[in-house]
């Protein structure tokens, strides 16, 4: 690697959005940690609830825990990823167990649990989400996972299942049902809040139709609501009772936001009653115009 490459990677570990995000991101998962989840013997998933796990039941200090348990991942993540995001995570990794050992944090004084566990997940998965948005894990298991999942056959989201499943029957075992149970609310509601983060609050939607009156639809969606479109040539048609019959046409593909497909979809229908529309949700949006590049202009 030579200079020029080494600067533009220490720009991208230090650059002012990183470190913001990923202050902030260690911030909500020292508060949630410490105020909420500790105290009542609340699990997340991955090394973290592993990590909180062994300080149960062995008093092992959570953030020795939380760093020992991730150099392994933080290997894998240098091989399999990249130099870059594999020192990321070290330093968020080793930021987070500095915090966790020197930062006092009052305990929440509540005693509905239920409060406890929504609460806690939410900030701490407001944590990850921030890290992760930073560019960077504090949960070695993510990495792990995106690796083992092309040579074991299973997806993403089987082996979260299994790995999680298995810490919270543990949880179960070594410190009581109910904690478990607590702790499964905790999980789920830290999962959806660091989605929210990670994937943007506002969902953007590919709305697809396919409808005889096509000329009229694009005209509609272009001058009365300003969207851009993309148009496919195809054919409708091959019905059951008339599979003999189609007819080429044009698929108009737009993308549109969860809080504008009502109206646009009303207003196709109004065009033509049976016009077949179908929806996509979709993670991410770049390039092209419209409402996701306003603030780009």
């Amino acid at each position: 690697m030579n200079k020029l490459e080494k600067n533009i990677e220490w720009n991208k570990i230090f650059s002012l959005k990183s470190i913001l995000f990923t202050t902030i991101g260690i911030t909500c998962v020292l508060v949630a940690l410490k105020g909420f989840m500790i105290p009542n013997h609340f699990l997340d998933g991955g090394v973290i609830g592993i990590s909180i796990l062994l300080h149960e039941i062995y008093h092992i200090h959570i953030s020795l825990a939380i760093c020992v348990l991730n150099v392994p991942f933080v290997i894998i993540a240098y091989k399999k990823v990249g130099r870059t995001f594999a020192m990321q995570t070290a330093i968020s990794i080793i930021l987070l167990a500095i915090a966790l050992h020197f930062i006092p944090i009052p305990t929440v004084q509540t005693d509905d649990k239920i409060l406890i566990a929504l609460f806690g997940g939410f900030i701490i998965g407001l944590g990850i989400g921030f890290v992760i948005r930073g560019g960077a894990v504090i949960d070695g298991i993510e990495v792990v996972i995106h690796y083992t999942n092309k040579r074991l056959g299973l997806s993403s989201g089987e082996m979260v299942l299994f790995i999680n499943s298995t810490i919270f029957l543990l949880a179960a075992i070594g410190i009581g049902i109910e904690p478990a149970m607590y702790s499964i609310l905790t999980y789920f509601t830290a999962v959806k809040s660091a989605e929210y983060v990670v994937d943007g609050f506002e969902e953007f939607i590919a709305l697809n139709i396919v409808s005889v009156e096509f000329e009229k639809v694009k005209e509609v969606i272009v001058k009365d609501y300003g969207k851009a479109i993309s148009v496919y040539n195809g054919r409708r048609g091959y019905l059951p009772e008339s599979f003999e019959v189609s007819a080429d046409c044009e698929i108009i593909v737009t993308i549109v936001s969860r809080l504008e497909i009502y109206r646009i979809q009303e207003a196709i229908k109004k065009i033509d009653p049976k016009a077949f529309l179908y929806v996509q949700r979709i993670k991410e949006v770049k390039g092209g115009i419209g409402k996701h590049t306003e603030k780009e202009h």
